[in-house]
């Protein structure tokens, strides 16, 4: 498949660049303090992904360790509700071992961190999912862990807190500006340069300077390819109609997207509206966002009248993000996927109607992508649709229970 001059048959060959470029997007913008300690992880990387040593011992952790393969279940009564014509499947990354996506990536950044000799692993996590699978890794390989986390996200994600500290983890209040994601990176982030040394950031998104962005889609890569084989098992060799996942950073789509690229389908990627259009009130960057650099990578970031990163909002904390990672901000720039918008209310909707139909509750984040698929549905798309359920709802639960349950006839 060729679109805009991107031959997506090469397409994992030619993106990013040898600079962590995928078109003008990514890049790599660093204090020169920090450059160093980059160039070892882009090195150490570079070689350990070319390592049958390292890919075996990364897809035992997975099996034995994380219980994949994760499986693709038909919701046969998602789709009979909304109409029957459109057949929903979800990838479900809920059935990871600590409940979502997020520990793809992780423990294959702690077998980085391993070769590299480092001691401790630092964080951020907005939903909390992110840093419980990176207290998980650093337990697994005996690391030290400090996981940064705006004071917001802390009250709303309390399970995950718990099991951060179980763990062993050092949860790190952060208080400054929104006390949401993006301040949580910003103090792991300086954090990680009076610690380079010793530590390795693990960064939770596929953003970040070159090479994480690249990092993340390689370890979440397996969703995708797991989803395309099982789809086609299931379907007598045939392709999904479309593929679905919601966007904040970007790893759970990413890790989905990257193995349909080349395939005719359509790709759409879900972001939150939060509460509306306004400034502030939505964390939809590709939707609103324009170009800028943040956190040490180009992409498109949602600002404010003076230019700067703006306030965000949505009810998911692992969506609440001002930016995107670069290659989602390229591959909608050439037209390869559709991003669209899903708000609170949708979401919520389809966190009860899932749980409620299908006896699965989804994470929040989740939630979106669920609800544009019955929206299409609704709106009489026919065929078929892959929904990545990146995680699930036990860390929302007892939140969205306290601020909405009796919306949803739940005293």
């Amino acid at each position: 498949m060729k679109l805009n001059g991107v031959d997506f048959s090469t397409y994992e060959a030619t993106y990013p660049d040898a600079r962590g470029y995928y078109g003008h997007f990514g890049g790599s913008y660093l204090p020169p303090e920090l450059k160093g300690a980059f160039q070892e992880i882009v090195e150490a990387y570079h070689m350990l992904r070319n390592s049958e040593d390292f890919r075996q011992e990364l897809a035992g952790i997975r099996r034995d360790f994380q219980g994949r393969p994760t499986p693709l279940y038909e919701a046969k009564r998602l789709s009979k509700k909304h109409g029957g014509q459109l057949r929903i499947y979800l990838k479900r990354e809920d059935l990871n071992h600590t409940g979502a996506h997020k520990i793809n990536h992780t423990m294959a950044e702690g077998l980085l961190a391993r070769y590299l000799g480092k001691k401790k692993l630092i964080a951020e996590t907005g939903a909390g999912q992110h840093g419980l699978a990176v207290a998980t890794a650093a337990a697994y390989f005996g690391l030290e862990c400090d996981i940064y986390m705006g004071v917001v996200d802390i009250e709303k994600q309390k399970p995950n807190i718990q099991k951060m500290k179980i763990l062993g983890a050092h949860v790190v209040p952060v208080t400054a500006g929104q006390a949401t994601l993006k301040e949580a990176v910003d103090a792991a982030f300086n954090a990680y340069a009076k610690e380079k040394d010793t530590a390795l950031y693990c960064i939770g998104s596929a953003v970040g300077p070159a090479p994480f962005p690249e990092m993340i889609h390689d370890f979440q890569h397996i969703v995708g390819v797991e989803a395309r084989q099982q789809f086609m098992e299931k379907n007598d060799g045939r392709l999904p109609d479309r593929i679905c996942a919601c966007v904040g950073g970007g790893s759970n789509s990413i890790g989905l997207f990257g193995a349909f690229v080349n395939d005719p389908v359509e790709i759409i990627g879900v972001e939150p509206l939060g509460k509306g259009k306004g400034v502030g009130e939505n964390a939809a960057s590709i939707t609103y966002g324009k170009e800028k650099v943040m956190h040490g990578f180009d992409s498109l970031v949602l600002l404010d009248e003076k230019g700067e990163p703006s306030l965000t909002y949505s009810v998911a904390s692992g969506l609440d993000y001002p930016s995107v990672g670069p290659e989602h901000a390229f591959l909608h720039e050439i037209g390869r996927v559709k991003y669209d918008t899903v708000d609170d209310k949708e979401a919520l909707d389809a966190f009860f109607e899932l749980s409620r139909l299908e006896g699965i509750i989804p994470a929040i984040e989740s939630s979106h992508a669920v609800a544009y698929a019955t929206r299409l549905a609704d709106h009489g798309a026919t065929g078929s649709i892959i929904v990545n359920l990146s995680g699930r709802g036990d860390k929302d639960a007892e939140y969205i229970l306290s601020k909405y349950g009796k919306e949803y006839g739940i005293d």
